[in-house]
């Protein structure tokens, strides 16, 4: 694939990574990736606007052989992050003339993640502007986006917004813009889930800021261009400001087939009384897809089974991670069982301490569940019900 005109002289000159199935051995990429990199050939100056990751540095190289470009004055680095610094050593080695533009946290940052050398950076404040001639290019600080060095570029007389990870979607597509807007909407909450729903607070603030710019064009780090921003930007409306739906996120493990029952006579109970329940079995689920849950859910009920007086181990490491990832959520519970004792509840209660939420009384059986434990657990499906409602969630 070459180098793609966006319009006179700008260009894609990222890259595609087809087979990258994790990020940070942490992250799962169903569908690969994408790192996003932008030329712009101003009358009297030429930018790079961020770059790729270093295993896919020659690609990108490439592409900026294909253009024929002899010569680079800024690389704009939105990010310090390395899939998107990763190759800015090359292309220092290369153009030696080009200057570091960034704000002095990743300055910083840069020097200590890749050695680049101190005298050859440009930091730029909140609302500078960088003239290329004919073209201007306005700097947005933009920090915990989602490191705190971030920052946003705006190009003035084309109305484009390189907002680097803002915005982003995991995706490996040979389309240069959206077009199937379904699946990237799914592809860019999972993005939104993992990586930005922990600075949801945040990324408020920076979204009421964007919203005093005239953006034709959305080109983020990862993920096809949006040619259609309020598409973008009317799903982070909902995903960051919007109060969570009438839904309930049940993850679970059941060893021996106790918990499990418990799972499912809570969900039909649940479900009679008009409310939503997407249900993950840890042994087997998709982590990104609990995380998208997460995002519009007003109650979590944590499932499982007591091991060595404690929850499961994967259901400890789902519930850190909801944690971490701070979603809106209002409500939380707790089912399961034990054979002999445990602190199972008091454990998974010291683990949501991130989560600003009511904690609705357990239901934790010993042994297989009875009729007064299917009662309780009738009962805590009307108090989450009556929760839901008060909220005007049902």
């Amino acid at each position: 694939m070459e180098a793609r005109k966006i319009k006179e002289g700008i260009y894609w000159v990222g890259a595609v990574d087809w087979d990258r199935r994790m990020f940070d051995d942490l992250i799962p990429l169903p569908d690969g990736t994408s790192y996003n990199a932008f030329l712009i050939q101003g009358s009297e100056k030429t930018v790079l606007i961020d770059t790729v990751d270093t295993t896919m540095s020659n690609v990108m190289l490439e592409r900026l052989n294909q253009l024929g470009t002899e010569h680079i004055d800024y690389i704009i680095t939105n990010h310090a992050e390395q899939d998107h610094s990763g190759t800015l050593p090359q292309i220092i080695e290369r153009y030696p003339e080009t200057q570091v533009v960034c704000t002095s946290k990743c300055k910083e940052m840069l020097v200590d993640l890749l050695l680049v050398p101190q005298d050859r950076f440009l930091t730029v404040e909140d609302g500078a502007t960088l003239s290329l001639g004919d073209r201007t290019l306005e700097f947005i600080h933009a920090p915990w986006v989602h490191w705190p060095e971030t920052m946003l570029t705006y190009l003035r007389e084309d109305e484009i917004l390189f907002p680097c990870d803002l915005f982003g979607s995991h995706l490996a597509t040979t389309d240069l813009y959206v077009t199937d807007e379904g699946g990237i909407y799914e592809a860019a909450k999972r993005y939104y889930a993992e990586i930005m729903m922990p600075f949801r607070k945040i990324i408020q603030k920076h979204l009421k800021k964007v919203q005093g710019y005239k953006i034709s064009l959305i080109a983020p780090s990862h993920g096809p261009l949006y040619d259609r921003p309020e598409f973008i930007l009317d799903s982070y409306q909902d995903w960051v400001f919007n109060n969570p739906k009438n839904i309930v996120v049940l993850p679970y493990i059941s060893m021996h087939g106790t918990t499990r029952e418990m799972v499912k006579y809570l969900v039909d109970a649940l479900t009679e009384k008009g409310v939503t329940v997407e249900q993950f079995n840890l042994a087997v689920t998709d982590i990104g897809k609990l995380a998208m849950a997460l995002v519009d859910s007003a109650t979590i009920v944590i499932g499982s089974p007591t091991v060595l007086t404690g929850a499961h181990p994967n259901v400890v490491y789902a519930t850190y991670l909801a944690n971490a990832l701070r979603p809106k959520v209002k409500f939380v519970s707790i089912i399961g069982s034990y054979g002999w004792g445990g602190k199972m509840v008091e454990q998974l209660a010291d683990l949501i301490s991130n989560l600003k939420v009511e904690i609705l009384d357990p239901v934790v059986v010993k042994g297989y569940p009875g009729t007064e434990d299917f009662d309780a657990l009738d009962k805590l499906a009307a108090i989450i019900a009556s929760k839901h409602k008060e909220h005007n969630l049902i």
